[in-house]
C-alpha cells in the first residue's frame, strides 16, 4: 500500500474476495456438483432394457453417503418416478429443466465475482497510473521544472506498481473464470445429455 498508494488497498481487499469466492466454488462443488456416478449409468442401462419401478427402487436404494448430495441422482429419479406415473414427457421435460437450473444457479454467483475481478483489476492498475502520474507532474510544477529524478521516481514507482499489481490480479482470475466457465458448460452438456 505504501508504494502503490490507495488504488493496491482496492486491488488487495478484490484479490481477497476473489480467493474467497474461488475456495467457496470449488467446495461446494466437490460437495453438490453433478456427477454421472456408475450407479447412475447402470440405472439408465436398465432403465433403457426394461423400464419399470424395481429399477427406480434399486436407484433410490444405492442414495447413500455422498451421493444423496449428487443432484443428478435425484434428478434421474425424479425423471423414472414422472414416467413411471405416466406424466407427459413435455411436462416432465419442464419440471426437471427448471431443477437442473436451480442445480447450477449456485455456481453462477461466485463465477460472477470472480469474471467482475479479472475485468476491474486491470482498470484499478491503470487509474492507480494515472494518480501517480498527476503525482510526478505536480511534483515537477511544484519544482518550477527544476525537480530531480528522485523527486519524480516517486510518482512513477507508484504508477508502475499499480499498473503490476493489476495485472498481477487479473491474469490469473481470468484464466480462473474461464476455466469455471468451461466446467459450467460441461456440468450443464452432462445434465442434458443424461436427463433427455
Amino acid at each position: 500500500i505504501d508504494m502503490g498508494g490507495p488504488v493496491m488497498a482496492v486491488l488487495m481487499v478484490m484479490a481477497v474476495a476473489g480467493m474467497i469466492s474461488f475456495v467457496y466454488l470449488m467446495l461446494y462443488g466437490a460437495l453438490f456438483a453433478p456427477r454421472f456416478t456408475g450407479g447412475i449409468r447402470r440405472a439408465m442401462q436398465e432403465w433403457k432394457q426394461k423400464p419399470d419401478q424395481k429399477v427406480a427402487d434399486h436407484l433410490r436404494s444405492q442414495a447413500r453417503g455422498l451421493s444423496r448430495l449428487n443432484p443428478l441422482h435425484q434428478l434421474v429419479l425424479m425423471t423414472m418416478n414422472g414416467k413411471l406415473r405416466g406424466e407427459p414427457n413435455g411436462e416432465i421435460h419442464e419440471t426437471v429443466s427448471q431443477k437442473a437450473q436451480q442445480v447450477l444457479t449456485p455456481f453462477e454467483a461466485p463465477l460472477k465475482i470472480i469474471e467482475v475481478i479479472a475485468a476491474l483489476a486491470p482498470l484499478l492498475g491503470l487509474l492507480g497510473t494515472v494518480m501517480g502520474m498527476m503525482e510526478a507532474f505536480s511534483t515537477m510544477a511544484a519544482a518550477e521544472g527544476r525537480a530531480s529524478a528522485s523527486q519524480l521516481s516517486g510518482g512513477i514507482y507508484q504508477a508502475l506498481t499499480t499498473t503490476a499489481a493489476g495485472l498481477i490480479v487479473a491474469i490469473p482470475f481470468a484464466a480462473l473464470a474461464a476455466w469455471i466457465e468451461f466446467r459450467l458448460r460441461r456440468l450443464q452438456g452432462i445434465l442434458n445429455s443424461v436427463l433427455v
